[in-house]
């Protein structure tokens, strides 16, 4: 058990190449069998990825490696034996992360307990966004989804208890269960006509949240 166990987690953990970031971190990227494109991973195993990156990151939209330039298009989280890794879970000295336009996809625990993590902007091109996403990244102020994000997954932002200010994109469909639970800073939430779910306990435990507009395009 114990030999397909460490297995396991040696092939979750793997990534292809590194590259150093416009802002001079050093980013770990796999690449999306079949294509041209690549999505930014964790490093390491066991605890050894904690705080890889502090300070403030700049995803590059564009890596090159052997010769070929790939396409950065996600935010890659890994299945380990037990849970999802995302690309920069725990690292609690990142402040703030600039996004490229080519990400379309943030995978689960991108930023999974990145708790000196300020503020965030998600652009227009990302469609998805995973569980766990901002999971208890208490620093984090505000907060805006790109009009083309159609999910927000499931405690993607729970814990968040600095959260006065979030503003979500006019394509979100779905906002997945306890999403935002305990964000007992937020005060006010409007919620677009394009939304028609809103899951569990998306707002349970808002306790400084005043008011909130739900529009009759929502059915559950």
């Amino acid at each position: 058990l114990m030999v397909t166990l460490t297995a396991v987690l040696q092939t979750a953990w793997a990534y292809d190449f590194s590259a150093v970031s416009p802002s001079g971190h050093t980013l770990y990227y796999e690449i999306i069998s079949g294509t041209t494109n690549v999505g930014v991973v964790r490093p390491g195993t066991g605890d050894t990825y904690n705080n890889y990156v502090s300070g403030n990151v700049v995803i590059p939209a564009t890596v090159s490696y052997n010769g070929t330039t790939y396409n950065v298009t996600e935010l890659k989280s890994i299945l380990g034996a037990d849970d999802y890794y995302g690309s920069f879970d725990v690292c609690p000295g990142l402040t703030s992360v600039t996004i490229p336009n080519s990400v379309t996809s943030i995978g689960n625990c991108a930023f999974y307990y990145c708790t000196g993590l300020t503020s965030v902007t998600i652009p227009n091109s990302v469609t998805t966004i995973g569980i766990f996403v901002f999971f208890c990244c208490s620093s984090l102020t505000s907060v805006t989804i790109g009009n083309s994000v159609t999910t927000i997954g499931d405690y993607a932002f729970q814990d968040c208890t600095g959260l006065t200010s979030v503003t979500i994109g006019n394509s979100v469909t779905t906002i997945g269960e306890v999403a935002f639970c305990n964000c007992s800073g937020l005060t006010s939430v409007t919620i677009p006509n394009s939304v028609t779910s809103i899951g569990i306990g998306a707002f349970y435990y808002c306790t400084g949240l005043t008011s909130v507009t739900i529009p009759n395009s929502v059915t559950t």
